[in-house]
């Protein structure tokens, strides 16, 4: 047998020999970083084991470029070299092979990389807190805050600034615990949601929370640009019209902003810097304005320095125009939305792990405070209604009664606000911060301030977001966006797509009928940040080790639930649409299938939900109406017997266990390492031909004694293999006896372990492994044509044709060679055409035709429920069940009769009852003759020989048939023969025939015997399907 190296993907050290027996001799490979003095200084000695480094666990595409590779378990545990050299190489060099275009699953470094090519990179301050603050403090504090505190009062005004921290919060506490379970990469949310949930989860939130963050930069833009068109308003000013000039400014705006990102993420960080001192200055305005003593117009307009009876009448509610608490609360929650801010630029920070837990919390921490703050002083030093009068004075002594008690307290009558609506106070105004604060003019910067830095941020976010979506190839046709520009990796592309779409919406777009959308879009991605904590804590996986332990799953969970209740109350026609692009994004994904694996929390569970279904299977009986067959199919490799596979994947579908086995035979030093190569290559290829099965594969030193550890140790509780199905063996006749005894006596241990056993036979065969050798030689063959040729070409060897092309007539190749020595001769390269063929067969849909079922021996009904599951299947739905049964001369109609009564109770249709009444009488002495034919090279022939050579003879061929046997199984040697003939008679023409499978008794029937039986009964024919259950009801008519 020949020897196939593996090692599970670990490097393979080519100068290593495992066949001496001294300790080997080290090279230091110059290149790599050396790491052999720490062993020896530690140990004393010079040994291949290497102390623990954190560059072997490194991803084989890290974007350091180096891996450190420790010794394989092999180059351990075999035999040491004598006088030889091993040269292990501490580092490996990444061939760059899947970084462009392909999924990647690397992890960063453990130290980022500041210094390639002078990237900038930002610490928590600079790049998550003020960010974060930027976006949480938007227009809301300075317009609308009094007005909510309006209508709510300060006590329900509190909760519902509490309520929407506590959303934040435990969204910022699963994201701190997500984002310390590993190194971050940039991405932002989607990162986080993707390499926890998958890409079916991550790349559906990616692509809206991208598009989100894009319409958003629109809405942020029409809010400046409305307030700088009242300004022009107010000053008689106008280019054109209030609406075109909102247009106009907002063009304008976006552009400029667009020119700082482009411009790099350094200039971004500076411009947010300026926007954050005219914030705060703004805020601090608010502060000093409440203890600047008012004037009589500012009081005329409800505004008076701190009162507690202004305090406590604005305690209590006041809802008006039909608004309630989750009115309200729907308008303030938008602002506290910007808590991501700083981990969608995560691939721009220094430490995103200490970063984005410290800057996002004391962020939601010094926001709260703030918006409680200012929104306390309005509470106390402003009323809800006032005239703007200033002749509205409290002329008389009487005293004070009516809504307006704190106002006339002061001497000021606003009780005419109780009966016609007013234009001042903080239930009217939306200018109320304006007029509270010392300094007007810096109210309307701070506005500007607040607009801008958040447009600002989504404009970065927007882009850096939908490159790490793109990078990943989740969606192929975006895969465009994915390249980056400059030593900052600029998503340059992303950011003229973000722009289009802005000024699209700033134009067109209808903002506030989408804004409750992107509310919606952004609260989708807290409740699945929530729900990823809460997952990976559920699955309880041994890689869930979060740095950042303040965290709760159940709390987790509850974020999540919060998050979607809070989504209908905004709007719930909103979030129906949010649902609905998530579900069908979520499914588009699932159907590509991507080609990663990033070790998901759905992984997890999936294995935990497995485990414990199987554990739960294990705690009940069997029962037959729960009968389904798993299936133990011995195929060798995956791809060797097609045909075999496909009818046992027809059986088993998605319902039912199917395994494909292989018994490697050979000394287990040589054939452990072929089975390793090949376990995860068998398996693969099983999934992308989406075929449902579990490949698996022993190692023995004879093919019976694998065979009989498969049948044994096979599946897990009741997920155990109940059927074995094989292939006859066509060549039985020149294999020899040793290979005839293997064969015949696998099918006597699937007896004997109470199998249902199937043996498949078609005319061409079953095996097209050598087909499958050429195949890949020829490929071998062809992509080293091709390496060579790319050394030669001046464009750097980017055409890829060639091999393209190879892959494409592999199924030219299968059919026209059978090696790359040459092609084979005609007869040879017909042959393998017909076998190709015929491995298709069960592949593709049947045409229209019959399954001809001989249930000739009742074995408990698997030969009668194995056809009807293949009807049930598209492929086979065209196919029409017969049933032949063997009767007594005379009773005929009795026996049809009571078969149909049977299959009616059994609820089997088929469209004909055939009664064989002569299968009793001797078969034509043609056929005869080639069962003659077929064991005269077996048969001892003892009556002609004396009985010292027949004695003799016995001890050397003890398989051969004997005259005595003959004799005593005349009668079922000819049942096999008239079989024959009545299948060619009755089922030339069906597309499957299933024969009841004759049993040889063990000791007593020799195995060519048997092997005969089994040749003669099914040569010639269609493809026949023998089958013999364990003789335990697998049907019943009871309910």
């Amino acid at each position: 047998m020949e020897k196939i190296q593996s090692n599970g993907g670990e490097h393979v050290n080519a100068a290593y020999d495992p066949t001496l027996d001294e300790p080997p001799v080290y090279e230091v490979n110059e290149d790599s970083r050396t790491i052999r003095p720490s062993v020896v200084s530690a140990f004393g000695h010079d040994t291949l084991d290497r102390v623990p480094n954190i560059d072997f666990y490194r991803n084989a595409g890290s974007v350091s470029g180096h891996r450190a590779v420790r010794p394989s378990l092999q180059e351990l545990h075999d035999v040491f070299q004598k006088n030889g050299a091993i040269s292990v190489p501490d580092t490996v060099e990444d061939d760059g092979e899947g970084s462009d275009g392909t999924p990647s699953d690397d992890v960063e470094l453990a130290v980022p990389l500041d210094s390639k090519g002078g990237a900038v990179k930002f610490g928590w301050i600079r790049g998550v807190l003020v960010r974060c603050m930027l976006n949480i403090w938007g227009v809301m504090l300075f317009i609308r805050l009094s007005w909510v505190f309006g209508q709510a009062g300060w006590g329900l005004g509190t909760v519902v600034i509490a309520l929407s921290c506590v959303v934040t919060t435990i969204t910022c506490l699963s994201m701190s615990a997500i984002c310390t379970n590993g190194v971050v990469r940039g991405g932002g949310a989607y990162y986080l949601i993707s390499r926890s949930l998958g890409p079916e989860f991550g790349g559906s939130i990616g692509l809206i929370f991208a598009f989100a963050n894009a319409v958003a930069v629109a809405m942020y833009v029409v809010g400046f640009a409305e307030t700088v068109v009242d300004l022009l308003k107010e000053n008689n000013v106008l280019m054109v019209d209030p609406l075109n000039d909102i247009r106009i400014v907002g063009c304008i705006t976006v552009v400029l902003l667009l020119g700082i990102s482009v411009a790099g993420m350094e200039w971004e960080a500076k411009a947010q810097i300026v926007l954050l001192v005219i914030l705060l200055a703004a805020i601090v305005n608010v502060f000093v304005g409440t203890f600047i003593p008012p004037t009589a117009e500012k009081k005329s307009k409800g505004i008076f320095n701190y009162d507690l009876n202004i305090f406590m009448e604005n305690f209590p509610p006041d809802f008006r125009k039909g608004e309630s608490f989750f009115s309200v609360f729907s308008i303030f929650f938008p602002a506290a939305t910007g808590i991501l801010a700083g981990a969608n630029i995560s691939g721009d920070l220094k430490d995103p792990q200490a970063a984005i837990p410290k800057g996002t919390l004391l962020a939601i921490v010094i926001t709260a405070i703030t918006y409680l703050g200012v929104a306390f002083c309005v509470s106390a030093s402003v009323v809800r209604d006032a005239t703007g009068n200033l002749t509205d004075l409290i002329t008389s002594e009487a005293p004070c009664v009516g809504s307006a008690l704190a106002a006339c307290e002061l001497g000021y009558n606003f009780s005419s606000c109780a009966v016609e609506t007013c234009k001042f106070g903080v239930m009217n105004n939306f200018q109320v911060m304006t007029m509270v604060s010392g300094f007007g003019p810096l109210i309307i910067a701070g506005t500007f301030s607040a607009t801008l830095s958040s447009a600002l941020a989504s404009l970065v976010s927007a882009p850096k977001v939908f490159q790490a979506l793109c990078k990943d190839n989740i969606y192929t046709a975006l895969h465009f966006f994915a390249k980056g520009y400059g030593k900052n990796d600029e998503p340059i592309r992303g950011y003229i797509l973000t722009f289009i779409i802005s000024v699209a919406f700033i134009l067109v777009g209808d903002l506030n009928a989408i804004a409750p959308i992107i509310s919606n879009f952004f609260l989708a991605s807290y409740a699945l940040i929530n729900f990823s904590c809460f997952h990976a804590s559920y699955a309880k996986s041994p890689g869930w080790r979060p740095a950042y332990k303040y965290y709760n799953m159940w709390l987790s969970l509850l974020g999540a639930l919060l998050c979607c209740a809070v989504m209908f109350v905004i709007n719930w026609w909103a979030a129906l649409i949010t649902y609905a692009l998530e579900i069908l994004l979520y499914l588009y994904v699932t159907v590509k299938k991507p080609d990663v694996n990033w070790g998901s929390s759905t992984q997890a569970v999936t294995f935990v939900s497995a485990v414990s279904n199987a554990l739960s299977l294990s705690g009940t009986d069997d029962h037959v109406k729960n009968f389904r067959p798993q299936i133990l199919t011995l195929t060798g490799a995956a791809r060797s017997r097609p045909a075999l596979l496909d009818l046992a994947h027809c059986f088993s579908k998605n319902y039912g266990l199917c395994l494909t086995c292989e018994v490697i035979v050979g000394p287990r030093s040589e054939a452990l390492p072929e089975m390793n190569a090949g376990m995860e290559k068998n398996q693969q290829w099983l999934r992308k031909t989406k075929r449902k099965a579990f490949y698996t594969a022993v190692v023995c030193e004879s093919y019976r004694e694998g065979v009989e550890t498969l049948l044994q140790a096979s599946g897990l509780g009741r997920m155990k293999p109940n059927t074995l199905m094989v292939g006859f063996k066509t060549n039985w006749k020149i294999s020899g006896a040793e290979a005839v005894q293997s064969y015949v006596g696998v099918l006597h241990d699937a007896f004997d372990f109470e199998y249902g056993t199937l043996i498949l036979r078609m005319n061409q065969g079953l095996d097209v492994s050598h087909i499958v050798e050429a195949e890949e030689e020829t490929l071998k063959s062809a992509k080293e044509q091709q390496a060579l040729e790319n050394e030669f070409m001046p464009n750097g060897g980017k055409a890829k044709g060639l091999f393209r092309k190879s892959r494409k007539s592999s199924q030219q190749v299968l059919t026209t060679r059978v090696s790359v020595c040459g092609p084979p001769p005609p007869q040879v390269a017909k042959m393998n055409e017909k076998l190709v063929q015929a491995s298709a067969q069960f592949k593709t849909k049947q045409p229209k035709g019959t399954i001809d079922v001989w249930w000739l021996f009742d074995d408990g009904g698997l030969t009668l429920l194995l056809p009807y599951i293949l009807t049930t299947r598209k492929k086979w739905k065209d196919c029409k069940l017969r049933i032949f049964i063997a009767g007594q001369p005379g009773r005929s109609d009795l026996d049809k009769e009571e078969m149909k009564l049977l299959l009616q109770k059994f609820r089997i249709k088929c469209t004909d009852i055939i009664v064989i009444n002569d299968i009793h009488l001797k078969p034509r002495n043609d056929s005869l003759k080639k069962l003659e034919d077929m064991i005269e090279p077996f048969r001892l022939h003892e009556r002609t020989k004396e009985s010292a050579q027949v004695e003799a003879m016995r001890k050397e061929h003890s398989w051969k048939i004997t005259d005595e046997e003959l004799d005593a199984f005349e009668e079922k040697t000819n049942l096999q023969v008239r079989l024959n003939e009545l299948l060619w008679e009755n089922s030339k023409t069906a597309n499957l025939i299933v024969v009841s499978m004759p049993i040889a008794r063990k000791e007593t029937i020799s195995d060519f015997l048997y092997m005969a039986w089994l040749d003669i009964l099914t040569k010639d024919l269609p493809p026949i399907l023998l089958i013999r259950g364990n003789h335990k009801s697998v049907l019943t008519f009871y309910s």
